[in-house]
């Protein structure tokens, strides 16, 4: 084999390690402080969740309703995976 085919599939295979990598990345959620100061939620879907701090906090607060509003209608709600 070449010299030069040897290095192509070496890039090649660094190449495909840092896809993986990245996808796997991409299923975390993390957050960011947005520009305007708010917090961003990301890999929930395709765009970031962004909310004030004290949205956040409100939402967080109502933790047990939606969790059972959820419950109550999980008979009409899909999920996405």
């Amino acid at each position: 084999m070449s010299e030069d085919l040897q290095k192509e599939i070496e890039r090649l295979k660094q190449e495909n390690e840092k896809l993986k990598a990245d996808k796997k990345k991409a299923k975390d959620i993390y957050f960011k402080v947005s520009q305007k100061g708010a917090v961003s939620a990301y890999g929930l879907g395709r765009f970031p969740v962004t909310l004030y701090q004290e949205q956040w906090i409100k939402l967080l607060d109502r933790k047990e309703q939606i969790l059972e509003f959820i419950e109550e209608n999980a008979s009409e709600l899909k999920t996405k995976e």
